[in-house]
């Protein structure tokens, strides 16, 4: 048997590859309906949040560019906090889509300071987002989304997170920590197929 060394796609359980051998059903009938309705019921329970879970067709970049089409507009300033890769792709899908990205760099292998995103936001005061990567896939570090969110939310600002690769292995409490948009994947720590974006939304 054959295994990626990848970060992702994952390797499927037995399970899933049972599930995924059965007949189709039809996607427009009461059967689908009723599935639909209760993953996303569990996908509540799982980003531990009362708000709205979407499901999209699509990769993790397709969650995280609807997080920004409908969140932002052309020209709102963002603060784009990055600790590799992931972190500066994030920024720069927001950056095609018109919005004024504000870099946070740090070095590679650390995670985010919380004072430093705080100095950010008190010299910018117009930026309307800050968007972070919670597992940095790039380099395995996971940022202390708690202490930066805390600084997010002293300033009222909007918190979009890439939780792509930590969302379903790394606890995550959406509602507790006052992540605004949080993204993930299925392809990582669902351990299903890639193809569909997972996205909540808070009420604000």
């Amino acid at each position: 048997m054959e295994h990626l060394r990848i970060p992702g796609p994952t390797p499927l359980p037995d399970e899933v590859l049972q599930v995924m051998s059965r007949q189709m059903i039809n996607h427009r009938g009461a059967e689908f309906g009723q599935i639909l309705q209760e993953v996303t019921a569990k996908l509540k329970q799982l980003f531990q949040t009362k708000d709205d879970v979407f499901l999209l067709t699509g990769s993790g970049t397709g969650g995280l560019e609807a997080a920004i089409v409908n969140t932002l507009s052309p020209g709102d300033k963002v603060l784009s906090v990055a600790i590799g890769v992931f972190g500066e792709r994030f920024g720069s899908i927001a950056e095609q889509f018109g919005a004024e990205v504000i870099p946070l760099r740090f070095e590679w292998g650390k995670t985010a300071d919380a004072d430093a995103v705080r100095q950010a936001l008190q010299a910018e005061p117009e930026i309307k987002a800050v968007l972070v990567t919670h597992n940095e896939t790039s380099t395995g570090v996971t940022n202390d989304l708690a202490s930066i969110s805390s600084v997010v939310k002293e300033f009222d600002k909007l918190l979009l997170v890439d939780a792509i690769s930590s969302l379903g292995s790394i606890n995550l409490p959406i509602d507790d920590w006052h992540i605004d948009v949080g993204v993930t994947g299925s392809q990582k720590g669902w351990m299903v197929p890639p193809g569909l974006a997972m996205v909540s939304v808070s009420q604000e």
